[in-house]
């Protein structure tokens, strides 16, 4: 972790703040299922230790009066680890069953924004002699990307590791006054605005890079303007949102997913895609939806971070937008066409047009983001969220026991109702799928479609098979199956 981190929230920040409902928190957060019990007094002295190497965890936000600028991090003066862990035990028999639904129960719940905006959860009781770790984290903390390097400054490499070093005691600072914010706000807000005034010198003067930027913004508009005229085909995942979850998980070979990348073409990320374009397609034909010339279009999150913006916070990430081929019948067509789109769409750089774009609106007044996110949400561009962020290959470790299953944690937001979380472990790609019951009223068929998929495309590239996915069941080691939780209804 950086040794400094950004005071106040950069724009893309600070609009998870801003666009977050009470019916719609917008944390991200994992569920990690261990060997073992997981001592509960071990596992906080464990965090406890590691908050030196994860400063922003002993931070919250604080928002200026009258929006005048995007809020601040500030050390919190009644900051105590143990307000963030709990620990809980599943009734007997703790099945896997009984771990989803606590796991979406607990996972739906807004985070509280009077202390630093994360939670961990340790669940034991676990059949199997398993237990389980739920963390929850605000995404205007942290992107899928900086989520995972976040992960690895919590668990260790050995069941045996080398104690942490000795910290100096913390010393938080006191929380600044109105007037205090006020003034740096003042300040922040003059120090860009004079970036804007030495761009504009500097176009005056060498006008080069203003034309190429121009040109930048030219090429930018005309890549966007297929989604930003056409807006996304209609499907029952679009839906006001309730504050009612349900979860469902998947998980497949990792060696396998690469041989289909070899056999067939195109990345991993392409082959996660054809299989959800598989899964969806069969989904929406059983559910009655006529999925002949259909193209629901999923937004994919690309981390721009630079090389020394390694190991940084908060949110480097821009997007791509692509329609997914469920007409398709053939999994290899559907993989074919998978790779030619999203190659078509790294040539004509939309992730640096979408950047662009979020770039250009950060200088817009904070006080204009915020009354921006308080709308009531519209979106026609897109129909899910799909992130593929990579995780660790190696087996990992906290307090001694070993991470068998690593399952994302996503949010919904902007009439979404279904997002796909997926990230690889220790030779595993893992899937989580979260929805709306009102989108998805049967997520259990939904994940056995993502089963069925990959095997057809297995199949179809001619992979023999190393551990099969059990089709809507489960195994010892595996929680891979779905649940639901109904939430009380929003008051606000």
């Amino acid at each position: 972790m950086p040794s400094e981190l950004n005071h106040r929230m950069t724009a893309q920040d600070a609009a998870f703040l801003y666009n977050e409902r009470s019916y719609a928190p917008l944390h991200i957060g994992s569920l990690g299922v261990y060997e073992g019990q997981i001592p509960f007094q071990r596992f906080v002295e464990h965090i406890d230790s590691r908050m030196p190497t994860i400063p922003r965890y002993r931070q919250r936000t604080l928002f200026v009066p009258f929006g005048l600028a995007h809020p601040t991090w500030e050390d919190d003066p009644n900051f105590d680890v143990t307000r963030h862990i709990s620990v809980l035990e599943l009734p007997a028999p703790g099945t896997d069953a009984q771990l989803r639904e606590l796991s979406v129960k607990l996972f739906q719940e807004p985070l509280d924004r009077n202390k630093p905006l994360w939670e961990m959860h340790v669940i034991n009781g676990l059949e199997g002699d398993r237990s389980a770790i739920l963390s929850k984290v605000h995404h205007c903390m942290v992107d899928g990307v900086s989520g995972i390097e976040l992960l690895m400054a919590v668990v260790d490499l050995s069941p045996e590791p080398a104690p942490a070093p000795e910290a100096e005691p913390w010393e938080p600072k006191t929380l600044p006054g109105t007037s205090e914010q006020l003034a740096d706000a003042f300040w922040d807000n003059l120090a860009t605005q004079r970036e804007i005034v030495q761009e504009i010198q500097e176009s005056v003067f060498n006008p080069l890079p203003g034309l190429k930027r121009a040109q930048d913004v030219a090429r930018s508009l005309t890549n966007a303007s297929p989604w930003m005229s056409r807006p996304a085909p209609r499907t029952p995942f679009t839906t006001r949102l309730t504050a009612d979850r349900q979860v469902a998980f998947s998980e497949m070979s990792f060696p396998e997913i690469r041989e289909i990348r070899s056999s067939l073409g195109g990345t991993v990320n392409d082959v996660v895609l054809a299989i959800l374009s598989g899964a969806l397609r069969e989904y929406l034909d059983s559910r009655g939806y006529d999925v002949t010339g259909e193209e629901p279009r999923v937004a994919i999150p690309v981390n721009v971070r630079m090389e020394d913006e390694e190991g940084a916070l908060g949110n480097r990430i821009s997007m791509m937008l692509t329609p997914l081929p469920i007409g398709e019948a053939d999994p290899a067509k559907r993989l074919e066409t998978v790779r030619e789109r999203l190659d078509q769409l790294k040539q004509e750089n939309q992730a640096g047009a979408m950047e662009l774009f979020t770039r250009l609106g950060s200088y817009a007044p904070a006080s204009w983001h915020a009354f921006a996110g308080a709308l009531p949400p519209v979106n026609t561009a897109v129909n899910m969220i799909c992130t593929n962020v990579p995780g660790p290959m190696i087996p990992l470790y906290s307090v001694g026991h070993l991470l068998l299953s690593f399952y994302p944690l996503v949010p919904l937001s902007m009439d979404m109702g279904i997002g796909i979380g997926i990230t690889s472990y220790n030779q595993k790609l893992f899937f989580g799928i979260m929805a709306d019951p009102h989108a998805v009223p049967d997520i259990e068929r939904m994940k056995e479609n993502v089963d069925e998929s990959y095997l057809a495309l297995r199949d179809a590239a001619g992979v023999q098979p190393s551990d099969l996915p059990e089709l809507g069941g489960r195994s010892t080691n595996s929680v891979a199956a779905e649940t639901r939780v109904a939430a009380p209804q929003p008051t606000a």
